[in-house]
């Protein structure tokens, strides 16, 4: 961590300097549609809104007005969809008169319904603030799919202890007996609903609240804990209210992933612990029958098993901040970040330095 306005700023390849050629390598021939303009120098993630230089205060609420617009668009049509598709199936409704299609069903929709958070911030980083779609993702403006692999590698095994552990404490009050076995064929398609359906779903509530959440906030704020504070309480929020101790679990979540996207230049370590979190659990509740069916989520985590949970987040975290300053180093880049890190705003002047050939300025042309 260094002072100022580079503190916990990642760039790159985590552990590496971004190569600031690459962010502004034209590919681009000439007389073809434009591509955007890309700062030359990288920007801390959560200041990513202000790649292009020409950003106005009022597009962060613009474009959080589409992501929840578009979503739930997408959610009404997927709705409407499957309410026609049971009606030919003749499915039975629900005590709302909603076609049901079983626990397994149900489920399947409900992840897809987060899912579609994906395009809705993609669209609106393309739409809103005219900026490369990527940079949602990263400082690399993609996503970095080894980086996320190390990640995912890291988090397998205190996932897999965290989840194991917490099997073993005491049912919560009210809860008896024992699970019953869901069924060889039950279990097999709630496996498949899980591992085909839930990297989506973690991943978007990852781009909708470290990705675009984080930088809507950047784009006002330089320093990275206004920009972390606020996605953390909205992302415990929206999980509903359970108890203290589930909420203050999902707000150091949301924390601790906030400040790793920040630090590593990108969402994998967020979305890597949050896939496997909620793969490795929703697995396990495959093999029992009525598991998908109950509402419980992390929000109503008693304080036994948030007491396991938070320090398996911290050891994630202090585990991906080890790889990265060993990657730093590897890379002759001691201090994080570098001195090429900025959280200062692009000029339309350095935005316009790096412009690929052929780009045209709408303003220019008008």
């Amino acid at each position: 961590m260094v002072s100022g306005d580079n503190q916990l700023v990642g760039c790159g390849t985590p552990g590496a300097m971004t190569n600031p050629d690459a962010m502004t390598n034209d590919t681009t021939p000439p007389g073809s549609a434009p591509a955007f303009p890309v700062q030359p120098g990288p920007l801390a993630f959560h200041r990513m809104a202000l790649t292009t230089g020409q950003h106005g205060w009022w597009q962060p609420l613009a474009g959080t007005a589409l992501v929840l617009t578009a979503t739930a668009v997408m959610t009404v049509m997927l709705a409407a969809g499957t309410e026609i598709a049971g009606e030919l199936a003749n499915r039975p409704p629900d005590s709302e008169g909603t076609a049901t299609w079983g626990d397994i069903g149900d489920t399947a929709l409900a992840l897809l319904s987060i899912a579609f958070a994906i395009p809705a911030v993609l669209l609106a980083a393309h739409c809103v603030q005219h900026r490369p779609m990527g940079t949602v993702s990263s400082v690399e403006s993609r996503l970095r799919w080894r980086w996320l692999a190390i990640c995912l590698a890291l988090a397998l095994p205190l996932v897999s202890l965290t989840v194991a552990v917490q099997a073993l404490l005491p049912a919560p009050a009210g809860e008896s007996g024992d699970p019953a076995w869901a069924g060889t064929s039950a279990f097999l398609t709630g496996l498949a609903t899980v591992w085909l359906l839930v990297p989506f779903q973690a991943a978007a509530e990852e781009y909708a609240f470290r990705g675009w959440l984080l930088q809507a906030v950047g784009a006002w704020c330089r320093s990275p804990w206004m920009a972390i504070t606020p996605q953390a309480l909205l992302f415990a929020a929206a999980h509903g209210w359970g108890t203290v101790w589930g909420f203050t679990d999902l707000v150091v979540f949301g924390v601790v992933t906030g400040w790793l996207t920040i630090r590593t230049g990108g969402l994998e370590a967020a979305i890597a612990l949050h896939i496997l979190n909620n793969l490795v659990s929703m697995s396990i509740a495959a093999a029992f029958a009525g598991a998908f069916a109950s509402d419980d989520t992390a929000a109503d985590m008693d304080w036994a098993a948030v007491a396991i949970d938070v320090p398996m987040v911290l050891l994630y975290a202090t585990a991906v901040l080890w790889v990265t300053r060993r990657r730093e180093r590897a890379n002759g880049t001691d201090v994080p970040g570098g001195p090429n890190t900025s959280s200062a705003p692009p000029t339309p002047q350095t935005a316009a330095a790096s412009r690929p050939t052929g780009y045209m300025d709408p303003a220019a042309e008008a």
